[in-house]
């Protein structure tokens, strides 16, 4: 059943596990001593919640956030990463960006800065900009990506050993999907029987556990239910994320 939401913040966002394990991060970035290295790893499977942690974290500290696209250069990343620092560049080379990008940081050395989708970066061999840029700025840099991140990381020798602290986002559990209900399903009344049958079905990942929830919104207004439990929806009813398959007809 339904109870008291303590895991919702007024900005509309629950504080799942991974928002509490992201956050956990940023602080140790942060306070950390002057002699030690400032790049933190979250890593994990798609749908986990990294990105909604980040996202979480970004209001909570004020942090800057990107989120690489797949066409960025360089160039692209340091023209974005100004003007997530409210900085309008004065020149055009990588050079001259990455200086300006490294002043603006240093600003405020303190003030987080989190690169989601960092796998884009190891990709394309631009970890070694981010670096720089941390070096020379001494602010906390929050690496974001899938499993394989770490090691990507690794290949890179001069960025692998500044990487303080590697923490893998975790599959949700029962009570992140009670926060995720009490979230997204204010008024509905779900029992933990159906929420442990649907963190099964989502294989513990937020994204596929919010389109659940969304089901059963959608199902509650239709039927006029607002009351569920593990028997209220057949097997087959979950999005599991795999498609549904062609049954085959056979022709006369």
């Amino acid at each position: 059943m339904t109870n008291g939401d303590n895991s919702v913040n007024p900005g509309g966002l629950a504080a799942l596990k991974n928002v509490s394990r992201f956050l956990v991060l940023m602080e140790t970035l942060i306070n950390r001593g002057p002699h030690l290295p400032g790049i933190g790893v979250f890593h994990g499977y798609s749908g986990y919640g990294k990105t909604y942690a980040s996202i979480y974290a970004t209001n909570k500290k004020r942090a800057l956030r990107l989120e690489v696209g797949d066409s960025w250069t360089r160039k692209k990343f340091l023209e974005n990463l100004l003007a997530e620092a409210d900085v309008k560049p004065q020149k055009s080379s990588i050079a001259d960006l990455t200086s300006e990008a490294i002043m603006a940081l240093g600003d405020d050395y303190e003030r987080p800065l989190i690169i989601d989708e960092a796998d884009k970066l190891a990709d394309k061999g631009m970890l070694e900009l981010v670096r720089e840029i941390q070096e020379h700025s001494q602010v906390p840099v929050l690496l974001i990506g899938e499993e394989q991140l770490p090691n990507k990381l690794m290949k890179v020798e001069r960025v692998h050993n500044r990487v303080l602290e590697w923490v893998p986002a975790e599959p949700c559990d029962i009570d992140d999907a009670r926060a995720l209900a009490n979230l997204f399903c204010p008024h509905l009344d779900i029992d933990d029987d159906l929420l442990d049958v649907l963190v099964d079905k989502a294989q513990g990942r937020a994204r596929r556990i919010v389109v659940n929830l969304n089901k059963m919104l959608e199902h509650a207004r239709n039927s006029r239910e607002a009351s569920f439990d593990a028997g209220s929806f057949e097997s087959g009813w979950f999005y599991t994320g795999e498609p549904p398959r062609r049954i085959a007809r056979r022709v006369a």
